[in-house]
């Protein structure tokens, strides 16, 4: 068990020096939502952040909630980092989504619809239709809607049947119109093969209003034609949420890839833990949903609106609205040291490569695995797969390797949350063309991005190292910020041929070079960098810690910040999601700073600056401060040594702390503010947008046909 960190009788691993991760997470979503009440950001952008808030809830509830509520019928009695049961976490997180949930509604509603109206859009009520409008809805209903929907009846004979995980319903009570007095239930589910959001034409005329209609709306207002010898009591839209938190015992599953297919499949019928309903739903309908799902009060919510605002994405992407939509960020640019024709291995032998995505274009990534599949020079390439795009180059150009005799290896990630059944298909694929494939480690998940490509060139073989901070996918390395290095030194080299012989067979490296890995020695790494800060703050050296990642809430790793801040090391965190740490406590974390950015791009970089008395010290890494990350992934920090290098990452840590429009910053309560900047005084700092003008005008001096990086043809 690890020393408790004590010092002038603070115990800085106090629960009350400490936020619940859970709320912490509500926060960092209240966040996103604050996004689509900023009226400086344009409309459909602040409607793309309502739909955004809404998609994480959904996640939230699928594996946090259901996490609790697992706790609790296991009667689990361990207290959390804030010495919170699993009972009073859960009773906090409930009370604080019902707010958040009233929230994003007020916002639908007081705020975006109107909005959308005075910009030429309505959103239409079924019961607001008449004349031409009424008609087509109805025409729309019997000719693409009707043949497609499958109402099922409940009765003795027809159980109540399994409502798949957050699909959209719509219950019924009816009576049959012969004289029975009898009321049944019924139920048919919204097809989501349909478009959720249907254009009612208009006229053609100039300057005409644009109406929309939600396709349960159509539904709704001609729901008595599916049920022809019955009167519809009444009706309404209702949704669930299940339990989606895989449960797999590795070490009794004999075959990992076929454990996990069963249990993508169960994830649909997991434990129902929450309802939405229409407002206004008839009480003894929702009493027999509620009843038959078995859900409690406080778990079902009455929604003013309509059910599942992820919707609004699709409308984001409806045409003819750029004008409402931001222009500002511009599309990934050409990395300057890939600009020419030039082999890509002779470029990355020059000197080491830091890429700083999306401002800077991930195709450089594709086209290194691209151009190792067809170089006859080429021996081995190895990679790890965490997240993969739908159409992912990478894994095309990795199976042309293994066509064309090159020794492929690849550890796929099963256990990717929400990931498993694409990356069980890739899996399949890869194994179909020859690569040999891994599927992670017992317990673990491998959750590091690092390509390994052997070559034999004149002076013998060489090893080529791609490490990132993000995922191998081309679609999310256009909206996700991250950094990737590529290097050929020798001791990098040598630390990558050891992380994949560690992944594939049980050989252990006696020491490493340059990397650090998760879970056997990262934690302990980290902790020795921040005491080393600790030192030097204490002998009057100079110590300053800058932290940039998606979560903190490692207890032991935020009581070494606390005790170094009490020594006087500055510590300033850049934390999108997660934070249970506190800033402001005298003598505990003075010296603290926490501010999380939330822009049009998700912040998903993991950046560490040590100020080591003078000799500065960066880092990147695929691990966030969390449990999770530091004991029970295979996680990767790497440094960064090239100066020039160094000063790339500085620029991003300095700018993100200077940014006045984006960063919301916690206060001494636990709450985060952002920086009033209608003052004059106060500079107004878009960081993401500045990234993205760096990159344009680094680009700006590129020949235009010189974008793409020299691939050679395969020798046959």
């Amino acid at each position: 068990m690890a020393k408790k960190k004590i010092k002038n009788g603070i115990d800085f691993e106090d629960p009350k020096y400490y936020i619940n991760r859970e709320l912490s997470w509500m926060q960092f979503n209240d966040r996103v939502l604050s996004e689509a009440e900023d009226l400086s950001n344009p409309l459909f952008e602040r409607l793309k952040f309502l739909s955004i808030s809404a998609s994480n809830l959904d996640e939230f509830f699928m594996v946090r909630v259901a996490s609790l509520k697992d706790m609790i019928n296991a009667d689990y009695k361990k207290l959390d980092i804030a010495g919170m049961t699993a009972k009073e976490q859960l009773s906090a997180v409930l009370e604080n989504v019902h707010d958040f949930v009233d929230k994003q509604y007020r916002i639908y509603n007081k705020q975006l619809l109107p909005a959308l109206l005075a910009k030429g859009i309505m959103i239409c009520e079924a019961s607001d239709l008449s004349g031409k409008d009424s008609d087509y809805v109805d025409r729309y209903f019997d000719e693409y809607i009707y043949p497609v929907l499958t109402p099922m009846a409940v009765d003795s004979s027809r159980p109540f049947p399994l409502i798949r995980n957050k699909t959209l319903n719509i219950a019924a009570l009816l009576t049959k119109k012969e004289g029975k007095d009898d009321v049944d239930f019924a139920t048919v589910q919204v097809p989501n093969v349909l478009p959720r959001i249907i254009e009612i034409p208009g006229n053609g005329k100039e300057n005409e209003v644009r109406k929309f209609i939600f396709l349960e709306q159509i539904i709704q207002k001609n729901v008595s034609k599916l049920f022809l010898n019955y009167d519809v009591l009444t009706s309404a839209p209702y949704r669930v949420g299940r339990n989606a938190d895989l449960s797999i015992d590795e070490d009794e599953a004999e075959d990992l890839l076929k454990e996990i297919e069963k249990q993508i499949k169960r994830r649909q019928w997991g434990q129902a833990i929450r309802l939405e309903v229409g407002k206004g739903i008839n009480s003894k309908l929702l009493k027999l949903i509620a009843e038959e799902l078995k859900v409690e009060s406080n778990e079902i919510y009455n929604i003013d609106g309509p059910l599942d605002l992820t919707f609004l994405m699709k409308m984001y992407k409806i045409e003819g609205f750029d004008d409402l939509k931001e222009h500002r960020y511009k599309e990934p640019q050409i990395v300057p040291e890939f600009a020419g024709d030039e082999n890509i291995f002779d470029v990355i032998s020059r000197g080491d490569v830091l890429m700083h995505h999306p401002y800077e274009t991930f195709e450089n990534v594709v086209r290194f695995v691209e151009h190792a599949a067809v170089d006859p020079d080429v021996l081995a390439i190895k990679q790890t797969l965490y997240r993969v795009s739908g159409n992912s180059p990478i894994i095309a150009a990795l199976a042309k390797a293994a066509d064309n005799g090159k020794q492929v290896t690849v550890l796929v990630e099963l256990k990717a949350r929400f990931d498993e059944e694409n990356n069980i298909v890739w899996a399949k694929m890869l194994e179909k063309a020859g690569c040999h494939v891994i599927y992670g480690l017992v317990g673990l998940k491998t959750h590091c991005k690092i390509t390994l490509v052997v070559r034999r060139e004149e002076d013998g073989i060489k090893r080529y190292v791609h490490l990132a901070t993000g995922n191998y996918n081309d679609s999310t390395a256009k909206q996700y910020t991250d950094v990737g290095l590529f290097t050929c030194a020798p001791a990098f080299g040598e630390d990558a041929t050891a992380v994949f012989n560690m992944l594939s067979g049980y050989s252990e490296p006696l020491g490493w070079n340059k990397l650090s890995l998760a879970p056997l020695w990262l934690k302990d790494r980290i902790l020795d960098l921040i005491k080393r800060e600790e030192e030097h703050a204490l002998a009057g050296e100079p110590a300053r810690i800058v932290a940039k990642m998606n979560s903190i809430c490692h207890k032991e790793v935020i009581a070494a910040l606390y005790k170094a801040s009490s020594a006087g090391v500055k510590v300033d965190l850049i934390v999108r999601g997660i934070c249970c740490l506190r800033t402001g406590i005298p003598g505990v974390s003075e010296n603290i700073t926490v501010r999380s950015i939330v822009g049009n791009y998700l912040e998903h970089s993991r950046i560490f600056y040590f100020e080591n008395g003078g000799n500065p010290e960066y880092y990147a890494s695929s691990a966030d401060w969390m449990p999770r990350n530091l004991e029970r992934r295979v996680e990767i920090l790497f440094p960064v040594e090239n100066d020039r290098l160094r000063k790339k990452l500085w620029h991003i840590l300095d700018l993100e702390l200077k940014d006045t429009e984006k960063a919301h910053i916690m206060n001494e309560k636990g709450v985060y503010v952002k920086k009033d900047i209608r003052a004059d005084e106060t500079e107004k700092i878009n960081s993401q947008m500045i990234f993205g003008d760096e990159a344009a005008r680094n680009a700006k001096v590129m020949s235009p046909q010189n974008t793409r990086t020299f691939i050679p043809e395969m020798k046959v």
